[in-house]
């Protein structure tokens, strides 16, 4: 009969086991070179050795062993392997990430329900906690780790291509399958896997399928994008309502991760549920940021990117990269990041033209806004069309709209003769669209609108970059002027869901289009 107690040595540590045969590493460098692993049963002198084969006291074979955590020694043999390929390669979690996350690792071993990473924008606490859930499946042979991102569409750049990372940076990518539909990262050996969902299709949750044991861990990323922690309530419930048992007959809890960066509003509702969760004992709360990067693992490229952006907007750069909740003031934007030049800049040339458009029709004002990006990644306003009903005995009608934004767009060109790429226009209004492709035959792109905190964001995120330029025209006037007077709603500002003044917008409203259906192109999505 085989043995029920053992030891197991290694390198740096000798810890002693009772119960079925089920190793678990506990070294503190998990994935470190292992030079040498021995069970050895405390009185009949059998020893487990050569990654499962069976030795009398007296050196003689008995037979193989393969227990439950042989694909986790067969990883640590793949190390070992590549250790000897390139014997100056030496894996170890500490050079993986960063001293600030020591605290986070090591709270592992302690009965903890939920880690919470939290901190500014590349902090590097994905990276963290992608490789702590590589290591819940790695060491667990029946573990399956659950990952989510609020919208679908965002997973396979992000929480697929991070586990994979992880996979990859602990050189045992090659026992995985990866696959593209559905998402999802298998071991080869044990069939366990990584799953990839998107809860904006609650129903492929509900109807998830785990090929072999049980899922040990759960993954929320960005999980700022969530409506609500009753949201992801429900989806955790799915996962969580299981028992799991370790090897002594203890049931132990799912593991719970949420990876974000705090919203700017003290209101919104994870902010609130953080701060709550402080309090209890059995979640973990981690913040950091991009400033705690002593391993050189940012590049100086983004590092004198993000000094720029400390010039030119502290507040800004204080939210996004340190990830303060800093509120708001009663003015949107930083007035002074609109920078008014008289003439198109000598040292950089426009490359492409966006066309953006916001409809008011008989109730409010419509304008047109025609936009250059240059070389440098920059942009430039080069003209505005604005029309006001006010006081207009005889309103436009979409057919005049439709007359004036095509002489707006064949006058442009007649002066810059440039690629003209996107024309976006309010996706609320389809008479505008409608009217220029029965005229003229061309199509206006719908805007992309989503919650108008992000839109607004996204625009500051564009401003504090130093990168808005205005040719200091006429038409231009009230671009500015709208600009430098766009506020929050006062009544409003200090709650969950903050509202800005609905008045005088109509350029704010544009520019937010044309910002947010050119994201990828601005180099905006993250």
């Amino acid at each position: 009969m085989l043995p029920t107690n053992y030891s197991l040595y290694t390198m740096d540590d000798h810890v002693q086991y009772k119960g079925k045969l089920r190793l678990k590493f506990t070294n503190k460098e998990v994935y470190a070179l292992i030079d040498e692993v021995i069970y050895e049963h405390e009185h009949s002198g059998l020893k487990f050795m050569n990654y499962g084969t069976i030795y009398n006291h007296e050196g003689k074979q008995l037979g193989k062993h393969i227990p439950p955590e042989q694909y986790r020694r067969n990883s640590i043999k793949t190390v070992k392997n590549k250790q000897k390929a390139n014997p100056d390669k030496h894996i170890r979690i500490t050079d993986l990430i960063n001293e600030n996350f020591y605290e986070f690792w090591n709270k592992y071993r302690e009965n903890i329900y939920g880690y919470v990473l939290k901190g500014g924008r590349s902090s590097l606490k994905s990276s963290a906690a992608s490789l702590r859930l590589v290591k819940d499946m790695i060491e667990d042979p029946l573990a399956n780790i659950v990952c989510f991102r609020k919208v679908a569409a965002y997973l396979r750049t992000s929480v697929y291509s991070q586990i994979a990372w992880a996979l990859s940076m602990l050189n045992i990518e090659q026992e995985f399958t990866f696959y593209k539909s559905p998402l999802m990262i298998e071991h080869n050996e044990t069939k366990t896997a990584f799953y990839f969902y998107g809860v904006d299709d609650p129903q492929k949750i509900k109807s998830t399928k785990i090929n072999n044991g049980y899922v040990k861990s759960i993954w929320f990323e960005e999980a700022a994008e969530f409506a609500s922690h009753e949201e992801i309530d429900m989806v955790a419930d799915t996962f969580i309502r299981q028992q799991i048992y370790d090897k002594d007959g203890n049931e132990v809890p799912v593991k719970q991760y949420f990876t974000y960066n705090p919203p700017r509003n003290p209101y919104e509702w994870i902010n609130e549920w953080v701060e709550q969760m402080q309090k209890n004992p059995k979640w973990y709360i981690h913040h950091s940021t991009y400033e705690e990067d002593t391993k050189g693992f940012l590049s100086k490229q983004f590092l004198e990117k993000v000094a720029l952006i400390k010039q030119n907007d502290p507040s800004y750069h204080d939210w996004m990269y340190l990830g303060k909740v800093v509120g708001y003031s009663d003015n949107i934007y930083n007035f002074d990041l609109f920078h008014v030049i008289d003439k198109l800049p000598e040292n950089d040339r426009i490359i492409m033209l966006d066309i953006a458009i916001d409809t008011g029709y008989s109730v409010s004002a419509t304008t047109y806004l025609l936009i250059a990006k240059t070389l440098k990644n920059n942009i430039i306003l080069l003209d505005t069309y604005y029309y006001s009903p006010e006081n207009q005995a005889i309103k436009k009608a979409p057919s005049d709209f439709s007359k004036d934004l095509n002489d707006f767009t064949k006058n442009n060109r007649a002066i810059y003769n440039y690629p003209l790429d996107t024309q976006v226009s309010d996706s609320a209004d389809g008479a505008l669209r409608n009217e220029y492709m029965k005229q003229y035959g061309i199509y206006l792109t719908p805007a992309k609108k989503k919650k108008k905190i992000n839109m607004i964001e996204n625009v500051e995120t564009l401003l504090a970059q130093g990168r808005v330029y205005v040719l200091n025209t006429k038409n231009n006037q009230i671009f500015l002027e709208e600009h430098k007077r766009y506020q929050w709603d006062p009544d409003t500002k200090d709650t969950d869901d903050p509202k800005v003044i609905k008045e005088n917008d109509h350029t704010c409203d544009a520019f937010q289009y044309y910002v947010n259906n050119n994201l990828a192109k601005l180099g905006l999505k993250f």
